[in-house]
């Protein structure tokens, strides 16, 4: 397990298992073994029966700025070389999986994977302070999380366009309003407020939980079919020429 990242039962209901990102120097930007740690805390939720939530959390600002954006340009500027399926496509199947209820606690920053994995999340609450974008298209790239299916289906087709394609900004307002995230609340709240809903749901009959869950969410093949073909546009644009550009002049802005 990296230092990246702690994955532990939660101390006062050990029920509930908390992922919770703590990469704060970077914004919480997720790094290759920060998604492999996630994928084994999935599958060991799914396969802990003690386990009946999993609960999400970030740092204080910060939930997560999206995917370390080094180990993408080293793809984008070497195009031609060989490179393995970046480890967030395999979480991303991994989420989907999961049958065990998912929240999340987000405080301030939530850009791309940061904002699509609440398309998977059964009840997010967010601080008021929070805000939510996925500049895809921005950096010559493609949506991700089967995004590009579960957000005009939980948003609706404008909304969707405005995050997705557009790069739009929203508060956590907005996100509420548009079924991205459950509830907004104070920055100081947030932690207490997921965990509380967490062992709500934990206390539940977890059988009828289950159940039900399934029942609403439907089908997991289309959504894995979906992010198969985002990860192979994703791949491919990320060796675009769009994208290495997209890329020099975000390192370029860094560095200045």
């Amino acid at each position: 397990m990296t230092s990246e990242l702690t994955v532990a039962k939660h101390g006062d209901d050990p029920r509930i298992l908390v992922i919770r990102l703590t990469r704060p120097e970077k914004k919480n930007a997720l790094t290759t073994a920060m998604y492999r740690g996630m994928s084994d805390a999935l599958q060991q939720a799914g396969e802990d029966t003690d386990v009946r939530v999993v609960a999400f959390l970030g740092s204080e600002g910060a939930f997560s700025a999206g995917n370390d954006l080094a180990e993408f340009t080293a793809i984008a500027v070497n195009p031609g070389e060989r490179f393995e399926t970046p480890a967030a496509f395999a979480f991303l199947k991994t989420l989907v999986g999961c049958d065990k209820p998912l929240v999340a606690g987000i405080d301030g920053l939530a850009v791309g994977i940061g904002a699509t994995l609440n398309f998977h999340c059964d009840l997010t609450i967010a601080s008021d302070r929070s805000v939510f974008s996925a500049p895809f298209v921005d950096l010559g790239l493609v949506p991700e999380a089967a995004s590009s299916l579960l957000g005009p289906l939980t948003m609706g087709h404008q909304r969707a366009f405005a995050l997705l394609a557009a790069g739009e900004r929203f508060s956590a307002e907005e996100a509420r309003q548009a079924g991205l995230i459950w509830k907004v609340t104070e920055p100081g709240a947030v932690e207490r407020e997921t965990l509380a809903i967490a062992a709500r749901l934990a206390s539940k009959p977890p059988e009828a939980l289950a159940l039900t869950r399934a029942l609403m969410r439907g089908a997991k093949e289309q959504v894995l079919e979906r992010i198969e073909e985002e990860g192979r546009h994703f791949m491919a644009r990320l060796q675009s020429p769009e994208a290495r550009d997209a890329f020099l002049a975000f390192a370029s802005r860094r560095a200045s």
